[in-house]
């Protein structure tokens, strides 16, 4: 919490009416159900999936992290999965971050975390195991009785994943899993949604009054009324923009898990022009025997200097065992051809101009999409909102002011499936 106790309690009318009655009012800041709002606290019922659709700053992770606190101080036999989008963030944010297990929990019963065996260890013989969307198989086996899933809308493999979970929620009486996500159009949450067991509560970032009043200003300044921020901010499961080149039913049946043999790998860059402008767009794709194209990595950058940037292009490039560089030069040429060699000039770099905008550069990369020509390695969330942000006629309504991300695919892309027959609208520097 960002104010002193005293500053948050003296807000709630209701808590000082309960301090006249209450000796030991400290114990009161760690008392869930007095501090949480009701959509915090589970729903009533008999539901086994709480699917928690809200905007950023809701409150999402410390209503996960006291669910899971309040079941394990109760229940020693509870065995509960903790599922992030990678082990990572299951660490920094689920269970070592500012609203985590660790941190909501009072000294006396904070449970012993155990970072080389991810897990989690309660007084009452609780325990919980930490799993990544990055591996759905890593929950092939494990029996639990409860599972937090967090930000699911950002896991690698969605649906496999939860598929797996799901099947080894068989321990105790009631199994149940709370799902916390800001939500994008995914299959799994359509498919959750929609389920008889399923409960769902959705709220905004303006529901938590515990945000600094600075912060939810400019956050309503820039993105109010916007696509993203009904997204982000409010919490809206927004549905496929009509006339988008890319659909989330297209992007969902590219997905593939391994990469096969590849003849062929380019980095396509969309330069940043300044320093604190728009991110530059790193995107690795390769090409196997067969010609189809492969989504390797999104090495996208925000905020950096040219060198920065051109920094980022190198080290992608030697990750992915890069042929070329393609990277668009009509913001200074030959600034991005310099910056690009001093990172390494070994780099086999083609600079091309584009005659056209970015959408109609952008179609026949998409006709490739729809006729199954290309496959994604894994998911890249960010990517792939920009993609489906493009519509047919020039427009752009996906996150952030330019599709950087999705410029710098289809300049890989257009250069190994398409540049031969002329499609890309390029020309060569």
């Amino acid at each position: 919490m960002s104010a002193s106790p005293a500053a948050l309690l003296a807000r709630s009318g209701r808590a000082a009416a309960m301090l006249d009655g209450v000796r030991n009012w400290p114990a009161l800041l760690h008392d869930w159900r007095f501090w949480a709002r009701p959509e915090q606290l589970p729903p009533p019922g008999n539901w086994r999936v709480w699917l928690m659709l809200a905007g950023r700053g809701f409150g999402k992770t410390r209503a996960g992290a006291e669910w899971v606190r309040g079941i394990a101080e109760a229940d020693g036999s509870a065995r509960i999965a903790l599922v992030g989008a990678s082990a990572g963030e299951v660490r920094r944010v689920m269970i070592e971050g500012d609203s985590g297990l660790l941190a909501v929990a009072p000294a006396s019963s904070r449970p012993r975390w155990e970072p080389s065996l991810g897990q989690l260890l309660w007084r009452s013989g609780a325990r919980a195991f930490v799993y990544s969307g990055e591996n759905p198989d890593g929950l092939r086996g494990p029996q639990h009785s409860h599972a937090w899933g967090d930000e699911i809308a950002k896991w690698t493999w969605p649906e496999p994943t939860w598929d797996m979970l799901a099947m080894g929620l068989r321990l105790g009486a009631q199994p149940r899993a709370l799902l916390t996500t800001t939500p994008r159009p995914i299959a799994l949450l359509k498919r959750l949604r929609g389920a008889k067991d399923t409960v769902t509560v959705t709220g905004r970032m303006a529901d938590n009054r515990l945000l600094p009043a600075a912060f939810v200003a400019a956050m309503i300044a820039d993105y109010d009324g916007t696509r993203l921020g009904r997204q982000e901010l409010d919490g809206e499961l927004i549905e496929d923009l009509a006339g988008a080149l890319w659909t989330r039913a297209v992007l969902e049946a590219c997905r593939e898990r391994a990469l096969p043999p590849l003849v062929r790998v380019v980095v396509g860059v969309d330069p940043s022009a300044s320093v604190g402008g728009d991110a530059c767009g790193i995107v690795a794709v390769g090409l196997d025997a067969e010609g189809i194209g492969h989504v390797i990595e999104d090495a996208s950058i925000a905020g950096a200097t040219p060198e920065g940037w051109a920094r980022a292009v190198a080290d992608c490039a030697a990750r992915v065992g890069a042929d070329r560089v393609v990277a668009e030069a009509n913001n200074g040429g030959a600034m991005v051809r310099s910056v690009l060699t001093a990172a390494d000039a070994a780099l086999p770099v083609t600079l091309v101009h584009a005659s056209r905008g970015k959408v109609a550069r952008a179609e026949p990369v998409a006709a490739l999409y729809e006729r199954g020509r290309v496959r994604h390695v894994g998911a890249f969330p960010v990517l792939e909102d920009e993609l489906c942000g493009l519509i047919a006629g020039g427009g752009y309504e996906g996150p952030g002011r330019s599709p950087d991300r999705a410029d710098a695919l289809v300049w890989a892309l257009s250069a190994l499936m398409l540049q031969r027959r002329g499609a890309v609208g390029v020309r060569r520097l």
